[in-house]
């Protein structure tokens, strides 16, 4: 009778741990309720997650959670966008043609290195303190490590695959949108979890500067107060707001890589 020979080569692929994450979370919650009310972390530190759960019932109540989540939202969703549209676009021709690699490749090794929170008073001239420097520094901010990160995912196809495609005629075309794209996805993919995060991070900046509506803007208000509790309220609705869109990214993943073992 034979028996089953279990794969040697496995071990490197990644397995679903379900639940595990969630109770990490619930660990460190019950660690800082349990260390604020015993007097082991004090209030002047950290406020006790029960009374930034409470924050979050009133912001609730009143109407001012999606006051301020909203104008956010759209701000967040417009400026990545745009910002992510354009990144892969560049950084696909950058990848494919070597007259747009000469070209602008040194621009954008330029202006990578860059803080675009810096560049925020720059943003507020141009476009004025109404949304469109919010759009702009978002999108601007956004774009750049997409370029870098797609035409990276371009060069890092399998040229084997590409020259196997000429071998068996396929035309430019076809070896792009059969080849090319679907290698570079994982790549294109991972480098969008990125910029999403520093769309976060750079719509905070620009929501404190001018804006009276916004998670940033919510954030400053209460940091000027010594409100504890609204501030790690907003802080919490950030982080809330990376896990929704590191989930998105994986569930586009699942979509566009079912090929990929």
């Amino acid at each position: 009778m034979s028996e089953r020979v279990t794969f040697r080569g496995g071990g490197f692929t990644p397995e679903r741990r379900r639940g595990v994450g969630l109770v990490v979370f619930v660990l460190l919650i019950a660690m800082a309720e349990w260390g604020t009310r015993t007097g082991w972390i004090t209030s002047l530190t950290l406020p006790r997650p029960s009374d930034v759960a409470l924050t979050f019932g009133e912001l609730y109540q009143s109407g001012q959670l999606f006051n301020h989540l909203v104008p956010s939202l759209t701000r967040l969703v417009v400026g990545a966008a745009l910002g992510a549209t354009a990144g892969i676009t560049v950084g696909v021709l950058i990848g494919l043609f070597s007259l747009v690699r000469a070209g602008l490749v040194p621009l954008v090794a330029a202006i990578f290195p860059i803080p675009k929170i810096a560049l925020l008073p720059l943003f507020v001239i141009w476009f004025g303190i109404d949304e469109a420097s919010k759009y702009a520094l978002i999108a601007f901010g956004t774009f750049t490590p997409t370029v870098v990160a797609t035409y990276g995912a371009v060069d890092n196809v399998d040229r084997t695959l590409i020259r196997m495609g000429q071998s068996f005629g396929l035309s430019w075309r076809s070896i792009v949108w059969k080849i090319v794209l679907p290698g570079a996805m994982p790549g294109i993919l991972s480098g969008l979890r990125i910029s999403l995060t520093i769309a976060i991070i750079l719509l905070v900046a620009a929501e404190m500067l001018g804006a009276e509506y916004g998670i940033g803007a919510y954030i400053l208000n209460a940091g000027s107060l010594y409100d504890l509790e609204r501030l790690f309220a907003g802080v919490v609705i950030l982080s809330v707001l990376g896990v929704i869109v590191s989930y998105g990214i994986g569930m586009v993943e699942k979509r566009l890589l079912r090929w990929r073992v």
